[in-house]
């Protein structure tokens, strides 16, 4: 018998009196912790800013009337001509220009002959500085974010949870959750950072602030 079927049996027989049809929702358990560690009225697109960037990320703001130049100027910043887009990234945001959209499905020899990859996000993190991705339309499967060497993600200022315990209620808990702090990196070789090992070397993250019509 492996590990992994001593671990699924104990945790069989802790539930074999639980019903069927029982939730956690249904179990009366103290929630007194802290939820957030923002104050009232704290500005959470200036905090998630602020937070990424402190990850060695690079920080862009725009509205939704300037996206598509942000999205062309940090592309053309790190030079980047070959950009994979997984489906469902509104076409009418990607620039014209010199740069190649590559569409799925890519394997992996696909993506890591690519310069890097444009998605949305499923939420933000004020505090913790987080974007996290569920596969939803615009994000793709995990591996296209985690071979190529750049990643560009758009986030918008609705999508962003002040902390940890906001953002999952948002979420999903059945769909494949990525938390993204900055861009891959370890200390683990004599506690020197590097960074592209486990995924990108470099993450841009654009901020979308809502557009607001004029004052007549």
């Amino acid at each position: 018998m492996s590990s992994r079927d001593t671990i699924l049996g104990r945790v069989r027989t802790a539930l074999v009196d639980v019903p069927a049809d029982e939730t956690p929702e249904d179990v009366p358990v103290p929630r007194n912790y802290r939820r957030a560690h923002t104050v009232p009225g704290e500005d959470l697109v200036a905090l998630f800013a602020e937070r990424v960037a402190d990850y060695r990320a690079t920080v862009h703001r725009t509205d939704e009337a300037g996206l598509t130049g942000a999205i062309a100027a940090a592309l053309a910043a790190r030079g980047v001509r070959h950009v994979a887009v997984p489906s469902g990234f509104p076409g009418r945001l990607l620039p014209s220009g010199p740069w190649t959209w590559h569409a799925g499905p890519l394997d992996v020899p696909d993506l890591d002959a690519l310069d890097g990859t444009l998605t949305l996000a499923a939420a933000g993190i004020a505090v913790t500085g987080t974007v996290v991705l569920d596969t939803g339309p615009g994000q793709g499967r995990r591996a296209l974010t985690l071979i190529p060497d750049y990643h560009l993600c758009v986030v918008y200022a609705e999508q962003i949870a002040a902390d940890v315990p906001d953002a999952l209620a948002r979420l999903d808990p059945t769909r494949p959750l990525t938390f993204i702090s900055g861009p891959s990196a370890t200390s683990d070789i004599e506690l020197d950072r590097v960074e592209g090992v486990h995924g990108p070397r470099t993450l841009d993250v654009i901020v979308v602030a809502p557009t607001h019509p004029e004052q007549p």
